[in-house]
């Protein structure tokens, strides 16, 4: 098998880490390694750090907004026509099934597309002051932003937080993970293709532990963008503010579904498994916790354990319902919840299968659903990242608020119910920074402004907010008499 080496990509060139070293990637499905990334250190972001500082004196912060916005249009297309590669190469590197890598693809350039319609539209104000003054404000670049990538979505997060900053007029240093970032770094080559000015895209593969602390420290960016668990969150910020630079962090979730027993359970039970078993759970707006009011909760149990027995776990290739998580690292943190879930005596509803001929060598868990679990159960309580999902029954509006904002997280949350005025006050009550009704988005589209609360973070990515994110506000005030 061939294994191809990646260096990484500052001032539109390939170079190797300064230090000379490789990180090996391998394949979750097989466990075999296929691709080499650099180990970039802290010498390897300074590079950086420097090279989207100067583009922003040079060919890329002349451009206007209208340029800006063209260069991304014609990265998006550039996108779509690596569709076939770059879904191929998710798939190995992540382990998601072909139809779902296919559809990061789809939405990367979507993100694309967005912000480079976007980047022109972004408008000040001009505010009613005294006599003889005109005051305005306008948006300006942050200046050098700072991109940490987790692994469960490198294109889609790359997307929405690159494409924003880049719509406004930064110049961009991204440090994806270790564990996936083929992706990213294909992209490098196509935005390079489709004009980036050098520069404005700058990319330093390594581990976290230095690679990344070093961008979070770097006293020359000033602004950071990070995805990722609550602890490493936690680090980064405090990290940046030495420095006094703004941070968008958005970290882990407990997300709840909550079924009302006059729901449409056609509609919902398909939402209610999909949301938890995507990307084998890895997803950070994950539904990992299903509230069902008592009056309908057998019939949700039955419905959802149906679903549950006839999912299929097998090779990214294979495109079944379900793929590996992204390492047997991964795989042993699931089948530690999964493990105290059997200490503790709690019950298992259903379970999936991995198919026969699933390699050994490959990180699949089954997934699991598991019902009647104590609130204060950790299974409960704490992120999984992982096909699991509980399910709980409850009595009325009020033991529903309270078991959806009974965790430390707030990212997202599903009503279902066809009650209009239990659906507002639901929305309202609920502690998360999406809330959807009869639907569930697991994030939601390109156009919905995302982001959590309490410790899933804040600040915003997304839509057009993020624009305001990624831009700094200069209020101006003019005496003419």
């Amino acid at each position: 098998m061939t294994v191809k080496t990646y260096g990484n990509f500052i001032a539109n060139k390939w170079q190797d880490a300064t230090g000379g070293e490789f990180i090996a990637v391998r394949d979750p499905s097989n466990g075999l390694e296929f691709a080499r990334i650099a180990r970039g250190t802290r010498d390897d972001i300074d590079l950086a750090v420097r090279s989207a500082r100067a583009a922003l004196s040079g060919e890329w912060g002349r451009l206007t907004p209208t340029e800006r916005g063209r260069v991304l249009t014609r990265i998006s297309a550039g996108v779509l026509r690596n569709i076939d590669l770059l879904t191929e190469l998710e798939a190995r590197d992540v382990g998601k099934p072909l139809t779902q890598a296919r559809a990061d693809v789809v939405a990367l350039a979507r993100y694309l597309e967005f912000y480079g319609g976007a980047a022109d539209k972004v408008h000040g104000d001009t505010i009613p002051y005294q006599n003889g003054f005109t005051v305005l404000t306008v948006y300006e670049p942050h200046g050098v932003t700072g991109h940490i990538i987790p692994w469960n979505y490198p294109m889609q997060i790359l997307g929405r937080s690159l494409g924003a900053a880049l719509a406004m007029g930064n110049a961009a240093v991204v440090k994806p993970a270790e564990e996936a970032c083929l992706t990213i770094l294909e992209f490098a080559r196509i935005a390079e293709e489709g004009g980036l000015p050098s520069g404005a895209l700058n990319i330093v593969t390594g581990f976290g532990s230095e690679a990344g602390v070093a961008l979070s420290e770097h006293p020359d960016v000033n602004h950071i963008s990070f995805t990722g668990s609550v602890r490493t969150g936690e680090m980064v910020q405090a990290a940046a503010a030495k420095n006094a630079v703004p941070v968008t962090l958005e970290l882990g979730g407990k997300s709840a579904q909550i079924v009302f027993a006059d729901a449409d359970l056609d509609r919902a039970v398909p939402f209610l498994v999909n949301a938890g078993i995507q990307n084998a759970g890895q997803t950070c707006s994950a539904s990992s916790r299903i509230l069902v009011e008592r009056a309908v909760y057998e019939e949700v149990v039955a419905r959802m354990s149906e679903r549950y027995r006839a999912l299929k776990v097998g090779p990214a290739g294979s495109d079944l319902s379900v793929g590996p998580v992204v390492s047997h690292r991964q795989k042993a943190i699931v089948e530690g919840f999964l493990a105290d879930a059997a200490k503790d005596g709690l019950k298992v509803a259903a379970q999936g299968e991995i198919v026969a001929d699933a390699p050994a060598e490959g990180a699949y868990v089954a997934p699991t659903l598991l019902r009647d679990v104590p609130h204060q159960h950790r299974t409960v309580q704490e992120e999984i990242f992982g096909p699991v999902q509980v399910i709980m029954p409850f009595d009325g509006e009020e033991e529903a608020i309270r078991l959806a904002n009974g965790t430390a997280y707030g990212l997202v949350c599903g009503v279902w119910t066809n009650d209009g005025g239990r659906q507002l006050r639901m929305a309202r009550a609920v502690h998360a920074g999406q809330v959807f009704i009869n639907n569930y988005g697991a994030g939601g589209g390109v156009e919905l402004p995302f982001g959590g609360v309490k410790k899933s973070g804040h600040g915003r990515e997304k839509g057009f907010e993020a624009l305001y994110g990624f831009a700094s506000m200069k209020t101006i005030s003019v005496y003419h008499g």
